[in-house]
């Protein structure tokens, strides 16, 4: 495809290649005169493309990083490529035949490059140049007509049919020139004596010498050519062929003998005495490899010769009489220089981007690798691979340029950065090779929510603890970083939940520290369930949840409660008892009971006072108040008893009952129920049955009156979230009772075999342990804390009275 001519002669041609790589690699051609003026079109990249023009800007079009991005750029408007600054072939390619400027073109979403490959023309904007304004010539007057003289070779910057074309000298009589061309770029001039020199006549001729490119205008340059005609030595050296050709390697070493040169001159003496010299050429710096031999015509290697620099060079030799007036001739020697393998591949690498993101599809372009060989032919041909095992491969592109793609789903977690190692060879013998690194730094996504140590947490913490104690910190980990590993925490509460976690604990959103923010009571409230949630600061958030249990640890702060009849506080109960009671004998019970739990309720009683003789004794776990002997006439008839009912807790606590006994004369005057020693008997006779009867109703209005006390201090204290308020003690019409506390339920049965009482509470559904504690309940009656006993397991009171 190509486009109209512009303004000035100057010219374009665009060629898009697709090949069977896709487009996303395609490589556009394009042809552009060189001066062209800035802002100058060059062609359309995005009709060359076939891509929307409403994309470009969308997809941030542009011209990537590169040496040759300060010549072009991409209007994304329009889709025009064009000129940024003024392009000089000469500047950029100097005397190359072929001057390409390549650019690289990218687009995001998704990332592709285009490759576009200009074409630099000449245009014929260097005039030929010759090395010296005025040249002088001396010539014998004896020289014969078709003799030769040398002239330089004017320079011109431009090449093709822009450089030196032709050779034109002024009109005079005794000279002609002789144009020689020796391929495209190699053309020279030599005067050619066409009449003989008479220095009497003339003895100093002036010539102009014109060199003529040949571009359209043709441009010229002049040198002025003095000739001074002297009459001495008419016979030149002659060289035995006037082109020599050699062939050597590159870097062979200094003082390699190439060839030897013979001219011969028909003269005798010193007019016939050659001597061989290198005839210096401007521009020519290749010339000063070689040194020759001035007495034996032997060429050797005096520096280093690059093959890269100079494939081919070209010598004058001058071969010169000694004579007064010498005369010399000139011949050329074309020097081939094989190349041998002595250049490593090199690599480019560009990145197309700083960091490449852990999400990135496979198949994206990371970076834009360029392979090459300074080397001829096998010795430059390149082969390219990654080494080792790497998420990323190597897709060629054109020529020796590669793109690095991603091939594998990328996790930063586990590698941060990439470090790619590309291996090029050579074909070369031996083979050459070059390794590069290209780093890639895999930026972070927030893929991983925050997560804590454990799925569920159990703190203590000891009732009545003051709010505002630290519990413990809660610490989540998130495998991300920066932003997306930042946590934070909140409380949430659970489902079902009839009180805010909100109200009882608060928690530092940044360090996880969890605080209370009250006082707990174990009466009240024994588990707190809750949980809390890490968050992290990534788009979008991640968060997970742990379960977290505070479980309130009971401490002794209740005293023992004493139950009716000795429950009033300052009152004394008044027991009797017959002067003729045998020692053991049954006088009360005391009961208590302690909210707390453990030892911290486990209760003794005692006898804190005892006037008179040493009459009674109590059961430490029972509550049981007996005589220790028989009376005496020596006895009190009254006895004042102080029951001190401790728990067990650190400190203990203890409340006080008092008993007053009072000793009677008649059996008959005391209630026969609770007050004697049970004995076995084998009979159940009616006075039994009246006692029975008699114990069961008085044993009801007593434990009614507990339930109504009981059931007033419930709701006298509501609970939340396992609160416990006062014990509840029924009765059952089997003669059981049943123990309550809130959430916790008791059952409560009398002993087959004594008067004592005794209530053993186990906990559903486990069976009370061996070594269970018993906790004395109203003086009496024990029971295991924390344990339910269920209906099948209750017996039944059976009295026997003797």
């Amino acid at each position: 495809m190509g486009l109209p001519p512009t303004g000035g002669g100057f010219w374009i041609t665009v060629v898009v290649f697709c090949g069977v790589w896709s487009c996303s690699h395609a490589q556009i051609s394009y042809s552009v005169s060189e001066e062209l003026k800035k802002d100058s079109v060059v062609g359309n990249i995005a009709k060359d493309l076939n891509i929307d023009v409403q994309e470009l800007q969308s997809r941030r079009f542009q011209v990537v990083a590169g040496s040759n991005k300060r010549y072009l750029d991409v209007n994304v408007k329009t889709g025009a490529l064009f000129v940024v600054e003024r392009l000089d072939r000469e500047e950029l390619c100097e005397g190359k035949q072929k001057c390409a400027l390549h650019i690289e073109v990218m687009a995001q979403n998704p990332v592709k490059l285009y490759r576009v490959e200009v074409n630099v023309v000449d245009i014929n904007d260097n005039a030929p140049v010759f090395p010296l304004q005025t040249l002088v010539k001396n010539i014998t007057e004896n020289v014969v007509p078709g003799d030769r003289f040398s002239l330089p070779g004017a320079k011109d910057l431009d090449v093709g049919i822009n450089s030196v074309k032709s050779y034109v000298l002024s009109p005079n009589e005794h000279f002609t020139l002789d144009v020689q061309s020796y391929g495209e770029q190699s053309i020279s001039a030599e005067l050619v004596l066409h009449k003989a020199l008479d220095r009497e006549r003339e003895s100093v001729i002036r010539l102009t010498l014109t060199a003529i490119d040949g571009g359209k205008p043709a441009r010229s340059g002049t040198m002025a050519v003095i000739v001074n005609v002297l009459d001495i030595n008419d016979n030149n050296p002659v060289f035995s062929k006037p082109l020599y050709k050699v062939k050597v390697k590159e870097n062979v070493p200094s003082g390699t003998k190439l060839l030897t040169l013979t001219a011969t001159d028909s003269d005798e003496g010193l007019n016939g005495d050659v001597v061989y010299s290198l005839v210096d050429q401007e521009g020519n710096s290749a010339s000063s490899l070689f040194v020759i031999d001035s007495i034996t015509g032997d060429i050797t290697v005096k520096g280093k010769i690059d093959y890269e620099e100079n494939p081919a060079i070209e010598l004058r030799v001058q071969a010169q009489d000694r004579s007064l007036s010498p005369r010399h001739s000139h011949c050329k020697v074309l020097v081939e220089v094989e190349d041998v393998n002595d250049n490593a591949p090199e690599i480019s690498v560009t990145l197309l981007m700083s960091s490449v993101s852990e999400d990135i599809k496979p198949g994206a372009d990371v970076a834009l690798i360029t392979v090459s060989d300074k080397d001829d032919a096998k010795n430059g041909k390149v082969s390219f691979r990654i080494s080792g095992h790497s998420p990323f491969q190597l897709q060629p592109s054109y020529k020796n340029s590669y793109s690095l793609v991603v091939s594998e789903k990328l996790d930063r977690e586990q590698l941060s950065q990439h470090h790619v190692m590309v291996v090029a060879n050579d074909e070369g013998s031996p083979s050459l090779s070059s390794t590069g690194v290209i780093t890639v730094h895999v930026s972070d996504v927030n893929d991983n929510p925050p997560l804590f140590p454990a799925a569920v947490i159990n703190i203590d913490v000891k009732e009545n603890s003051p709010a505002g104690e630290r519990l413990t910190t809660l610490t989540a980990t998130d495998l991300d970083t920066g932003e997306n590993a930042h946590v934070s925490y909140s409380l949430l509460d659970l489902e079902g939940s009839s009180t805010p976690v909100s109200t009882l604990m608060n928690i530092n959103s940044l360090t996880g520290e969890v605080y209370t923010l009250q006082s707990f009571n174990y009466e009240t409230i024994k588990r707190l369930r809750f949980q809390v949630q890490a968050t992290d600061s990534g788009s979008p958030p991640l968060s997970s949840n742990v379960s977290v249990s505070v479980f309130v640890l009971d401490e002794n702060d209740n005293s023992p409660v004493l139950l009716a009849p000795y429950s009033e506080a300052g009152s004394v109960s008044t027991e009797s008892v017959p002067y003729s009671a045998e020692a053991g004998y049954f006088v009360a019970k005391v009961r208590a009971v302690d909210a707390d739990c453990g030892y911290n309720a486990l209760l003794s009683y005692h006898l804190t006072e005892a006037k008179g003789t040493n009459l009674f004794r109590i059961g430490s776990s029972s509550g049981e108040i007996r005589t220790k002997r028989r009376m005496s006439d020596n006895d009190l008839k009254s006895h004042a008893l102080v029951v001190m009912v401790s728990d067990h807790g650190e400190p203990s606590l203890s409340a006080t009952a008092s008993v007053e006994v009072v000793v009677v004369e008649s059996v008959e005057r005391v209630q026969p129920s609770l007050r004697q020693v049970p004995l076995k008997e084998e009979a159940f006779s009616d006075l039994n049955l009246y006692l029975l009867i008699a114990i069961v109703s008085v044993s009801g209005l007593f434990l009614l009156s507990l339930a109504a006390l009981a059931a007033a201090r419930c709701c006298g204290s509501g609970g939340a979230l396992g609160s416990c308020g006062a014990p509840v003690v029924t009765a059952h019409p089997d003669g059981s009772w049943s123990y309550s506390k809130a959430t916790q339920q008791y059952d409560v049965c009398f002993s087959s075999d004594t008067l004592k009482s005794d209530v053993v509470v186990f906990p559903s559904p486990f069976p009370p342990p061996a070594d269970a504690e018993l906790i004395s309940i109203n003086g009496g009656d024990t029971f295991t804390r924390g344990h339910t006993l269920t209906s099948a397991g209750k017996v039944r009171q059976l009295a026997r009275i003797h």
